[in-house]
Parts: structure tokens; C-alpha cells; sequence
């Protein structure tokens, strides 16, 4: 199993980026997926997640300016990042629990992370 995340870069202050981050592999199904960040020196931190039945849960600093959504038909999950501030910067990691088989147990996988800086 491998999550591939994308749609990282520079953006200005008060920009809009949207990541996305595509499972691939032998899975069963995908329950819940969620998007991380580190910052240079700080621990990695929860932003959001997303159950299959599509609860969201966010970290307060995002509240209001990101959104969540997954494509259950395409095994991806998406992060809409709106009125990005220079705090956001970090190297942002989706995050996935997958069972690979019917008889499996869920699993946690990680992408490989995609940069993401705000700055004029």
C-alpha cells in the first residue's frame, strides 16, 4: 500500500492551495484519513482527519479556513487550504487506516509529505 501526496508549493499570504493524496495497492477499505503537518523543529501536528462516513475534525488554528473531503470511489483524500497564513508553512503528511484484505486489521500509512510555504 503507498499514499501519494501532491499539490504542495508557494503561495502568498491569503492564498489557496489544495492538496490531494491518492492510496494505491492491495486495500480492502480505507477508513479513516487525515492530513498532518511539521514545521522545521516542531513535532508533527494534527490538522484534520476525515471518517468514511465523512465526520471531520479539525485543529482550531485551521477552523473556518480548511476543508476536508475524500473521494471514497478513488481511495483519495483531499485538503482545501483557504486564506493560507505564514504559520501554515510546513511539510504537510496525509495519513490513512487501511485494511488490506477482508480478514485484515486496519493499518496506518503515511505520504510522503509535500512542502507547503506561505510568504510574500
Amino acid at each position: 500500500v503507498q499514499l501519494q501526496a501532491s499539490g504542495g508549493g508557494l503561495v502568498q499570504p491569503g492564498g489557496s492551495l489544495r492538496l490531494s493524496c491518492a492510496a494505491s495497492g492491495s486495500i480492502f477499505s480505507i477508513n479513516d484519513m487525515g492530513w498532518y503537518r511539521q514545521d522545521t523543529g516542531k513535532q508533527r501536528e494534527l490538522v484534520a482527519t476525515i471518517t468514511r462516513g465523512a465526520i471531520t475534525n479539525y485543529a482550531d488554528s485551521v477552523k473556518g479556513r480548511f476543508t476536508i473531503f475524500r473521494d471514497n470511489a478513488r481511495n483519495t483524500v483531499y485538503l482545501q487550504m483557504n486564506n493560507l497564513k505564514p504559520e501554515d508553512t510546513a511539510v504537510y503528511y496525509c495519513n490513512a487506516e487501511i485494511k488490506g484484505s477482508r480478514l485484515g486489521v486496519n493499518r496506518g500509512y503515511w505520504g510522503q509529505g509535500t512542502q507547503v510555504t506561505v510568504s510574500s
